[in-house]
């Protein structure tokens, strides 16, 4: 029977108690404001980085997972006797930390060639940002627990890499703008106007699929988007950032005409980085 390991990384925001439940290895990148460096979700919390960007001029950039500790991983599970070990990555057109892991798996094969032999990895590009990767993570640990082998679970990954959605409004637009997520003149006319940009991800890139106006109407909106297209029967995530009173307008609006969520999660320092600390999101099945 294969032994199989499941790891992401740190901006597929999968929370820590699905972490330590499952058992998903989670490798951080860094973050960098100014000339201070931490490591996210390990020396510094989200909460601890929401109040940093409410309080920056500058925007903190991040950095792709770091060197050596891919090679690290690949060693433990070949030593610990995995069979398998199937890394669910960050969206590779966003950061180099795909390249990263191939790279060290390369390495790693060519200095221990008895463990290509004896460890099987499997390197999936997500093409996506936050639990909309993290979720197939979820899932994949879940079904290693279960026993399922591993064409099934990464077949079953692909799937839900292929056709899930997010969608992530941010309520402060300075964030998107200074992130060049959205123009500076859309996002002059959008604050302007009291207009908030639906954000999603398609093949890697994001883009700006609608424009809800005003915040009385967001959550109403965005359940009446998820609604039209969501895979009857599936579930659907929730994002909170540091604006609780739209988040529990949004669970309420989505409970009532949707079911309870499969899960709650707060979006973490990488994607605040471009969406701001006050969004709201929610992730589905198309």
């Amino acid at each position: 029977m294969a032994k199989i390991r499941i790891m992401s990384d740190s901006t597929a925001d999968i929370p820590r108690d699905l972490q330590k439940e499952l058992d998903i290895t989670v490798l951080p990148l860094t973050i960098i404001d100014g000339d201070k460096e931490y490591l996210d979700d390990v020396t510094i919390t989200t909460k601890e980085f929401y109040q940093i960007l409410e309080e920056c001029e500058k925007l903190p950039s991040s950095s792709r997972v770091g060197m050596g500790l891919f090679t690290e991983q690949y060693e433990k599970a070949w030593k610990e006797g995995y069979s398998d070990l199937i890394y669910i990555c960050l969206n590779s057109k966003g950061s180099s930390t795909y390249q990263g892991a191939v790279l060290e798996l390369n390495d790693f094969y060519e200095e221990n060639p008895e463990a290509k032999n004896a460890l099987n990895v499997h390197i999936v590009d997500s093409l996506t940002y936050s639990m909309g990767y993290g979720w197939a993570a979820v899932m994949a640990a879940k079904m290693a627990k279960e026993g399922k082998e591993v064409d099934e679970i990464l077949l079953e990954v692909k799937d839900w890499l292929e056709n899930n959605k997010i969608l992530f409004v941010p309520m402060n637009l300075k964030f998107v703008k200074k992130s060049g997520r959205v123009s500076a003149a859309a996002a002059f006319v959008g604050d302007a106007l009291g207009l908030k940009p639906v954000i999603t991800f398609d093949d890697g890139e994001s883009h700006v699929i609608s424009k809800i106006r005003g915040e009385k109407k967001l959550a109403k909106n965005l359940v009446d988007m998820v609604e039209a297209e969501i895979k009857p029967g599936t579930p659907y995530i929730l994002a909170a950032g540091n604006n609780a009173e739209m988040y529990e307008k949004l669970k309420a609006e989505a409970t009532e005409r949707l079911g309870e969520p499969a899960a709650e999660f707060n979006l973490g320092c990488i994607i605040t980085i471009n969406t701001g600390p006050n969004a709201v999101g929610i992730i589905y099945r198309k």
